[in-house]
Parts: C-alpha cells; structure tokens; sequence
C-alpha cells in the first residue's frame, strides 16, 4: 500500500542535454502531479487557496499541476544537476540562484568563437591553435582562480530594460548601454589530461547563413560578443603581480582557414573541472581562456556536477526514475529526499533497494514507450501554444 505524503520540498534531478530546464520541470510536475501523493497535495493546496478566496469572495481556484520551479537554469546544450523546489520547496530556491557553489566539467575547442559561446551558436571567427601548449594554459589557469569580474554572454537569460539580452542579439537590436561585469568567484579550475588532444568525435562548427544571406555574426555586428571585453584576472593575481605583462597575448586569427573546413579537422579540445560561485557563466570563463592564450574557444559540452549539497554522484534523481517504475518504487525515495535535512539520501542505493522490493512495479517497454509519446505530444502542443503567442505579440 503507497504511503501518501506532502509534495513538499527540494529535490534535484540529471537534466539531459537537449532539453531546456523548463522542459524538464513540466515533465516532472505532469508525473508528480498524477501521482496519489500529488493528488493528495493538490487538494490541499486547492482547499487553502479557495478559503482565502472565499473570504474574499473570488472565484474558486482550480489548478491540476503542483507548485514546482528549479534553481538555477542550465542551457539546452548543458546537463546534470536541476535542483527543483516543489510546493512550499519553491521558496527555497533563491538560496541555489544566489548563494550556491556550483561544479561543472566543460569540454570546449579551441580555434574558434562563435556568437553564443557554444555549438549552438554560429561561428565568428577562426584563430590559431599551433602555438598553444600546457604550459601557457597553466599560467591562464593561475591567473583566474579568485575573484574576478566577469561579463556575461548576450545570449544568456539576464534582463536589460526589462528586455532578455538574447532578445537584443536575435533581433539584431543594439543594447540600449553595455553589458555590466558581475563578481564571481573561481574557487579552482583543473584541466583533464585529453586537454590539447585532437582525438576525439567533436567537429568544428561551420559557418552558416540565413534565407536572407546574412550570417548571426553580422546581424550581432551592432552588439558586444565574448571577444571584445577585457580579459578578466583574479584580483589576487594582480594585487601580487601588478606588473604582469606576459598574458594575455593577442589574438592570432587564421591567414588560411582551408583546413578547418574539412569534415576531419578535429580542434584541440580544451577540457577541465572547475568549482565556482553563483552567477559564473563558464561559456565566459572558457572563451577567456581561450582568448588569453592567443586564440579562442567555445563549448560543446557541460555537466553541472554539483550544485550545494546536490551531488551527481550519490543524490541526484534520473528522469527514468520516475519514467520508467511507477511510484511505489520512486515515492519512498523521494519523500526520504524532502523530508532530509540536507538532501543526505544516497538516491541511487535507495532506488535500488526500492526496485527489488517491488518488482512488480518496474514499468514494460511498451507502457515507456506510450508515456514518451504522450510527453512529445504534450511538447508539441506547448511549442504551438508559444509560437501562437509569439505571433500575436509581434501583429500588435
């Protein structure tokens, strides 16, 4: 018999890359919000809200979803930890958006910029990667752990005029001032030993165009990219080295980017773990330390490996956990999370202990595969329902 309990909380899950993170959220508060826990929360939460109303004599308050938002976004190119804070868990959040030292794992190439710092983006322009060695690298790295001031991309979600800066560069609109620095904080920063290796499956990125002829990186002509602010180094750095002219060196962009074009061209891989406060954007911090060693770089890949006490290695959630075994396998473990004081539940041995006891409740292939069609379905209908929007916003 399931034992119900108050969907009430924070908990984090693997967000995988490809997805956005609100994506992951409405995934989550569709499963949750049909369990018998989540109907059970759901009617307390609507009894609460229509007594407050009814003292005021509003209209009764109707809902079929949980209260539910998550803790700090990850890009659609981006995976691991999403903290997400569930009923009165959502006023938790602020703490995982503005105080919490996060872990990723970055692999970026080097040789290349593009206009959002990623392999999403488009490509801005082509540098030199020959003379870039472990050497030059280390003494980058140096440079950067401690506090620093760094600028944030344009396309990120941050608001200027109560407009989204990657609004500004879409549209090919100038910003209305220049992107302000921000103070974080790299507390360290280790390359991994395939660092400046050119095996592996990663293609450098092409230039492309629109329907018009015109390339991203000309209509952003009217806007900042990661290439033109100064290169940021720790002030503990500087205050002990006033007098360091040795780096950053300038840019050497290719005289002949013929090779580049070619389906084989593998780019130096520029890949390390590095811990660091809220509000750092390693798109950022990855192309300064491309560009301080003379060329650029950009990202193809990130896991956030740990967020607070959210650790990917013992306390963090799948989605197949809750896709693919019904909830007398999840919901114990779950509410053991909720109800921790600090997330101290090794998810991954409880879900396991939890699916032997019940095995009748791992879920067939074919019971998966309908739940995955009516998640795209559901997708669709939403996407629909913002581009109609968008639309109508555009006509007035």
């Amino acid at each position: 018999m399931l034992r119900v309990f108050s969907m009430d909380g924070v908990f984090a899950i693997n967000k995988k890359s490809g997805v956005t993170s609100r994506q992951v959220v409405d995934q989550i508060n569709r499963i949750l919000s049909n369990s018998t826990s989540g109907n059970k929360s759901l009617d307390q939460l609507k009894n609460a809200r229509n007594e407050s109303n009814g003292k005021q004599r509003l209209r009764k308050w109707k809902t079929s979803k949980l209260k539910m938002g998550h803790g700090g976004t990850l890009d659609p190119l981006a995976s691991g930890v999403l903290v997400i804070g569930v009923g009165s868990g959502t006023k938790k959040l602020g703490e995982y958006t503005n105080g919490s030292v996060k872990r990723y794992e970055c692999i970026g190439l080097l040789g290349g910029s593009t206009t959002t710092g990623d392999s999403e983006g488009e490509l801005l322009l082509k540098t030199e990667v020959d003379h870039v060695t472990m050497e030059l690298l280390e003494k980058t790295r140096d440079r950067m752990i401690g506090t620093l001031d760094q600028t944030p991309p344009i396309f990120s979600a941050l608001k200027m005029d109560g407009k989204r800066l990657y609004d500004y560069a879409r549209e090919g609109l100038p910003l209305p001032r220049e992107i302000k620095s921000r103070e974080v904080k790299i507390i360290d920063l280790n390359y991994k030993q395939d660092t400046l290796t050119n095996i592996h499956e990663y293609k450098f990125i092409k230039s492309q165009v629109d329907e018009t002829g015109r390339s991203l990186s000309e209509q952003l002509a009217k806007n900042p990219t990661l290439n033109d602010h100064k290169i940021p180094f720790a002030k503990e750095w500087t205050e002990k080295h006033p007098d360091d002219k040795e780096l950053p060196l300038e840019m050497r962009p290719v005289k002949d980017s013929s090779a580049y074009e070619s389906d084989d061209y593998r780019a130096p891989l520029l890949h390390f773990e590095s811990t660091v406060s809220s509000g750092t954007y390693i798109r950022s911090l990855l192309s300064d330390i491309g560009r301080c060693v003379g060329s650029s770089a950009y990202m193809v890949d990130l896991v956030r490996l740990k967020q607070a006490q959210w650790d990917m290695s013992k306390n963090v959630f799948e989605m197949e956990d809750f896709t693919n075994y019904r909830e007398e396998i999840w919901a114990p473990v779950l509410q053991k999370v909720l109800t921790s004081d600090n997330g101290e539940v090794n998810v991954r041995e409880e879900m396991k202990k939890a699916i032997k006891e019940h095995p009748e409740a791992v879920k067939s292939d074919k019971e998966i595969e309908e739940l995955e069609t009516e998640r795209e379905e559901e997708d669709k209908r939403r996407k629909e329902r913002q581009n109609d929007h968008s639309n109508k916003r555009q006509k007035k």
